[in-house]
Parts: C-alpha cells; structure tokens; sequence
C-alpha cells in the first residue's frame, strides 16, 4: 500500500528524520492560510498523489508572493495530474503539501528496499539525488551503493557509517547522515514497509532534511498496522482494483481485451502468457484465491463485465483446494444475474472437475468450454479475431 508523501514525512517526523516545515491543504485558503503561518517566503505547493514524476508533470510550484499563493493552489487542487509514472489517465489531486522553501546545497538518495533476489534488505545510497535512482544505477552503476543487510541482525552503525561515507560528506554531516540511515531502516522494520525511499535528502546550511519522502508498506501486514491503513487513499487506486478488494480477489487493472479469472498467482502469470502468445493481451490480474466462495467467483465475473476494454472473459481454474463446482455456480450465479452479452470461455481441472462441468452443461447457458491450455489458447486467438 502505498501513502502519501506528508504521510510518510510524518512518521519520519515520529522517527527523529528532518523534514521542512510544511502543511497539508485541501482548499486555497487553506494553503494560503498554511503559507502565512510557515512565515518565510517563497514558499512550495507540492500535489499528494500516488506517483513520482510530478515536477515533470507540473505539479510543484514555487511560490514567490504571498498573494499568488490561492492562484497556484486553485490550479493544483481537483486536477487531474499526469505525469511520467502517472499513465495518461493521471492522478486525482485533493490534496497539497505547502512546505517551506530550502536553499539546497547539494541532493543525495538514501533507501531501504526488499531484495527478492538476495532474499533479504539492501540500504541504497547515491550522491546522485533528486534523479531517478533506476536510471543512475542503470546508466552509471558505481554512483550507487548497495549495502546488505543481514535480516538476523538488521542494519549495523558501522555499515551506515560505510553509507554516509560514500556520499561524501564531510565528517560531520556524515554522522548525522549516518544516524538518519539508521532511523529509516527502524521505521521500514517496524511499519512493515517494502520500500523507504529518501529522494532527496539535502544538505542544506547547517544539516540534512528529506526533501522527499516516500514509503510503500507491505499489504499483507496491514492487519497488524491499523494507523498505516487508516492512511489508504482509494482516489488514488482504480476503481475496480478497490472494488475487487473489498471481495478479498486480488485485482490489477492492464490494458489488455481478455479478462481473465484464476486461481493462484503462478497460474495467471501462465494464463496472461498464454493470451500474449495468440496475439492477445490481457485485460487485468485476477486471482480469486485457494478460498474463494461462489460469491467471490460471481463478484470476479462481475468486476469484469464492469470493464468497457473486455470483449471475452477466460475462466481458468486449476482446482486443489479451490472446488470447481464451486467456481462453476459462481460463474453461473453472475450470469443470471447480469446480463452477459460477452463470450465466456471456461477451462477447469482438478478438484470436482466432473461435477463443475456438469453444472455448467445443466445450466442452459452458453459458456464454451475449453480441453487442455492448447484448446483454450486456440480457442482465445478465434473469439478474439471475430471480436
């Protein structure tokens, strides 16, 4: 899950990390309000939206007047905001940052990240701040530093000194870097993030602050970091995407024109290949789960007739503990519910294998069913092509 970036620098706040003084908006006047009580000009309005990329996309400005602070918040506020991360759709904005303006002397990266490969965490530090850090390490790999760290006993003094060090700062700034780095690997521990992200930290006249800040926080540990899910923010996710997660189906919205419904994430993956490799693309990521109900399978069916880009919905079970009777009556139920105009392609095994496809033969409606993943994709590449 990911939250906003007066969010995170609240709980960097919580956590001894220096951050500018700043206020949250939600109207002009209360930004022009946030501005007069900050006191020094000029000052920043930064959009809050799910995505990097804003300044690219115009949604940072510096405000020099007091008097052009309401004008530039009007311009922010109930935008839609596109940036390079943002897709041409773009992000909503409801909210901005005002923050006070700092005379940076130099933008340096810091960030703790899992490293699935590694299996474990990795600190990353770069003096190239301010960039986008895939790029630096991709282009000019020596300017970043990935530091290991050893899950058992977690991030040493000595390795942030290592950090801090690399950076080069002068001895000074290197300890007070040194003890930030140590402050965002605890706040990554303890909030169950995926990634802390510094971009940038600056040196300014006397110290560091995060210009930036950025965290993602682990789904599934939500349940045990109720003030993390107070924070989610739903205008900023796909509709559907929400609406699948109040079923408990794990959903990801694509751009594709098969809509596809399985169980287990392995299985999409092979499933969304399988699309690809007839000519084409699927719709969305939909994973009912081992424990999906037959409501569950209906409200699936249903968040995918919900999407305009669907022109064939592909049922793809493999059934072990998930029942393919059960996945049947699901499909069923949607479909005497809501009207499917749609083509509906149905290939299950496994569990209750006979008895779904039973159900669905007795049910008198026109599902086309599918023999083995040759027959399903054959069967894709030709309701597509007359689609």
């Amino acid at each position: 899950m990911k939250i906003h970036e007066y969010q995170a620098k609240a709980l960097f706040a919580a956590y001894g990390i220096p951050t500018p003084r700043g206020k949250v908006a939600r109207t002009s006047q209360e930004a022009l309000k946030a501005a007069q009580e900050i006191g020094t000009l000029p000052v920043v309005l930064k959009a809050q939206i799910h995505a990097g990329g804003r300044g690219k996309g115009g949604g940072i400005k510096v405000i020099q007047r007091i008097t052009e602070v309401e004008t530039a918040a009007s311009e922010l506020l109930g935008r839609q905001l596109v940036t390079p991360q943002t897709g041409p759709e773009g992000k909503p904005v409801s909210v901005i940052l005002v923050e006070e303006a700092l005379d940076v002397k130099k933008e340096l990266y810091l960030g703790i990240a899992v490293d699935r490969s590694r299996e474990g965490l990795v600190a990353l530090a770069s003096a190239e701040g301010g960039m986008d850090i895939e790029q630096v390490a991709a282009e000019t790999p020596e300017k970043v530093l990935t530091e290991v760290v050893d899950p058992a006993v977690g991030l040493r003094p000595f390795q942030a000194n290592r950090i801090a060090y690399f950076l080069g700062l002068d001895p000074t700034l290197a300890r007070k870097a040194s003890g930030i780095i140590l402050k965002l690997y605890r706040l990554f521990i303890d909030k169950d993030c995926s990634l802390a992200e510094i971009n940038p930290l600056v040196v300014i006249e006397n110290g560091l602050v995060a210009l930036d800040a950025k965290l993602n926080v682990d789904d599934n540990a939500l349940y045990r970091q109720a003030d993390i899910a107070s924070l989610r923010d739903t205008s900023q996710e796909a509709p559907l995407e929400v609406e699948a997660s109040r079923h408990r189906l794990n959903y990801i919205k694509l751009q594709g024109n098969v809509g596809c419904m399985v169980n287990g994430a392995g299985l999409a993956m092979a499933t969304m290949d399988l699309i690809k490799s007839v000519g084409a693309e699927p719709a969305n990521f939909l994973d009912v789960g081992g424990a999906a109900t037959s409501d569950m399978v209906k409200q699936g069916v249903r968040i995918l007739l919900s999407d305009p880009d669907v022109k064939l919905i592909f049922v793809y079970i493999f059934g072990g503990i998930l029942r393919c009777d059960t996945v049947a009556r699901g499909v069923i139920e949607a479909a005497k519910e809501w009207e499917i105009k749609l083509p509906v392609l149905i290939r299950l095994e496994g569990t209750n294998v006979e008895q779904g496809r039973k159900i669905l033969a007795d049910s008198g409606l026109s599902f086309i069913v599918a023999e083995g993943m040759s027959d399903a994709a054959k069967k894709v590449a030709e309701i597509v092509k007359h689609a």
